[in-house]
């Protein structure tokens, strides 16, 4: 995996709130650090106007200098197909943006969704709540006090599942409110953290974060999001250490996405890589349809014959889910392969 650009001492010193302040912003800016012409890009570029970009240095570190198609940097570089308006996407793909208590969607029986935060510390280009009305969901005491209410009210949830935006973003001392108003509550469970932000940040695993995971007396499952065995270097595999010594149960899920992992190699090696790093590939998503994105669909057929060729280099515990979610379905929906 080539790593071009280095780091200094006093980078990896700097604490993660540090590094997102220093996200790069300006896509000119992230094509420069990686010495690759804009000009051939320029037209695409303005569409950080319809999504920013935001990518942090720990992230770009990883992708190769001179290369535009590097599967990590396809998947922050705004690009002049994020104009064109398919049939069949939309803004809301996943039916979630009319939710009656704000901030809380309530989709599935026994869990519900928990939006921690709005912002992220990197916006990918295929995100399906690139068009989520964050501002009406705006992360704070006052409205997750609003969600455990209602969730203490409902015995059938046992499970909370922290997302956002990316719920990491919200800060140590923040989380500690919610994990112990959550574990007050009898009927909870499992608390479960989506998040892409140890991914792009590494140094966001702090001590204190696992402290309060280990130290709760709910089960903790933090599901990663990696799409490509490059995002995975050495950073990544201490701080996911920490966490499994904290007791958290680590699973990835990923999306398949054309240009950036849609072979057998690059899936195998995505599953070798989360597996070496101690997480468990759990799920991957065929693409939402959310408009914007289109370029990065994979179809049905494709995606079974990629499942295929990667369980055929794979041990089984290594295989994800196949699956896509539906807007109004109370569970996930599993792509039959139709293997003979």
């Amino acid at each position: 995996m080539p790593h071009i650009i280095t780091r200094n001492a006093a980078t990896v010193e700097q604490n993660w709130l540090n590094e997102l302040a220093n996200a790069i912003s300006d896509p000119y800016q992230l094509l420069k650090t990686l010495k690759i012409d804009p000009a051939p890009w320029e037209k695409g570029l303005g569409a950080r106007k319809l999504f920013a970009l935001r990518v942090p240095m720990s992230f770009v570190e990883r992708m190769e200098v001179g290369n535009p198609y590097d599967p990590l940097l396809r998947q922050v570089l705004p690009l002049e197909e994020e104009y064109e308006v398919h049939k069949g996407y939309s803004l809301d793909p996943l039916e979630e943006q009319d939710n009656a208590i704000p901030g809380l969607l309530h989709k599935y029986k026994n869990r519900v969704l928990l939006i921690v935060k709005g912002g992220c510390a990197v916006n990918c280009r295929y995100c399906f709540r690139r068009h989520f009305p964050y501002q009406e969901n705006k992360g704070g005491k006052r409205q997750w006090q609003t969600a455990l209410d209602y969730v203490a009210g409902q015995p059938e949830i046992n499970e909370v599942i922290f997302s956002g935006g990316d719920p990491l973003m919200a800060k140590d001392h923040e989380l500690q409110w919610l994990v112990e108003n959550i574990a007050q509550i009898p009927h909870i469970k499992r608390l479960r953290i989506h998040t892409r932000l140890p991914v792009v940040l590494p140094s966001r695993i702090t001590d204190e974060l696992c402290e309060l995971l280990q130290q709760t007396r709910l089960q903790v499952v933090l599901v990663t999001h990696l799409n490509h065995a490059n995002e995975v270097n050495g950073d990544l595999r201490q701080a996911m250490s920490k966490l499994k010594q904290a007791g958290v149960t680590l699973l990835n899920q990923g999306v398949l996405l054309k240009g950036v992992n849609d072979s057998v190699g690059a899936l195998t090696q995505l599953s070798e890589a989360l597996f070496d790093a101690g997480i468990l590939p759990y799920y991957l998503h065929v693409l939402d349809k959310v408009q914007g994105a289109a370029h990065f669909m994979v179809g049905d057929d494709r995606a079974r014959q990629l499942m295929k060729g990667l369980m055929e280099n794979v041990s089984g515990y290594m295989v994800p889910q196949l699956t896509r979610e539906i807007g109004g379905r109370r569970s996930k929906t599993p792509l039959d392969l139709h293997l003979e």
